[in-house]
């Protein structure tokens, strides 16, 4: 789950995408500058994970917001996901991501070239630079 905080997980809800802090990065999704993929299993069509990027006026560096389900995690899935990103989407000359510090796919992200250029309590933002 890209949208997920420290302590017990649970399921997250689809109301949060409702919230302002969130709602900027679902809402009139398809115009100009959106872009994402999707992994599902071949059998049943379940989604596994994502990759989505809104272009921002307000931010320097467009923010990749990115999920792979927990159990299907150190599969190849979020390599996969990031690679097929990177690939169509030559153009993007810079983009930017927050993640635990903590979590192991901090070192996935620094093996397609991003490094950490801010630290927060909870995240760190990580950038990459095309």
């Amino acid at each position: 789950q890209a949208l997920q905080s420290e302590g017990p997980q649970t399921a997250a809800s689809r109301d949060i995408v409702q919230e302002p802090e969130y709602a900027r990065y679902a809402e009139g999704w398809g115009r100009e500058g959106d872009a994402g993929f999707s992994a599902h299993d071949a059998t049943d069509q379940q989604l596994l994970g994502a990759v989505w990027c809104r272009a921002s006026r307000s931010e320097s560096a467009p923010q990749l917001a990115f999920a792979v389900k927990s159990d299907h995690r150190r599969r190849g899935i979020g390599a996969a996901l990031l690679t097929q990103w990177v690939r169509a989407n030559p153009e993007q000359s810079s983009i930017s991501l927050r993640v635990a510090p903590t979590s192991p796919a901090v070192r996935l992200y620094e093996r397609f070239g991003f490094r950490v250029v801010a630290q927060g309590e909870n995240s760190v933002t990580m950038q990459r630079e095309g």
